[in-house]
């Protein structure tokens, strides 16, 4: 078996958002906060590809066309309703998002990547959390519930490989993928 990569797609985001979302990661003891630099925004997790995998891969969303949108960031929550696990900052509702979703879901199955079945939640994460209590992670979204940023401009969605190193996974951009210029 040759080389292997684990891959998904993601929108990154300006460095001014960044900064935004890094003044938000203070105040939840037992957050494992995200750092900077590995902010995104999925469109879809693909999994592991093999080289002649990841050449589809490329092909497939070489060939996605959607028009270029602005996008709000706007509140915060988590996932795990019993045991919290993830905390992230929500993304105003967005047509444009969801249609460019949708196509890259539909280039990725069409390469034989087909993606879960759950419905997209767009989402940035800002922390992995273990041991954290749904009360102070509730507290937490609370106090920040009117986080907003943006609009800013999504020109560009990009290819991704996560590799584990140390205690936190790094993201390298392999491919980006340009949109239409919108009106």
């Amino acid at each position: 078996m040759g080389v292997m990569y684990r891959l998904f797609v993601a929108l990154s985001l300006p460095e001014v958002v960044a900064d935004a979302l890094a003044q938000l990661q203070t105040g939840l003891e037992g957050a494992r906060w995200r750092p900077d630099e590995a902010f995104h925004l999925t469109l879809q997790f693909i999994g592991d590809a093999d080289r002649h995998g990841l050449e589809d891969i490329h092909a497939s969303l070489s060939g996605v066309a959607a028009p270029g949108f602005d996008l709000t960031l706007s509140g915060c929550g988590f996932f795990g309703d019993r045991r919290p696990h993830v905390l992230w900052a929500g993304v105003a509702a967005s047509a444009p998002l969801a249609h460019l979703q949708s196509k890259v879901a539909n280039a990725l199955a069409r390469a034989g990547y087909p993606g879960d079945r759950r419905k997209f939640a767009p989402h940035v994460t800002l922390a992995y959390l273990s041991g954290v209590s749904r009360e102070a992670v509730a507290r937490f979204c609370a106090m920040h519930g009117l986080f907003a940023c943006g609009p800013f401009p999504v020109e560009e969605f990009h290819l991704y490989e996560s590799r584990l190193g140390g205690d936190a996974s790094h993201y390298e951009i392999l491919e980006t993928y340009p949109l239409a210029p919108s009106r």
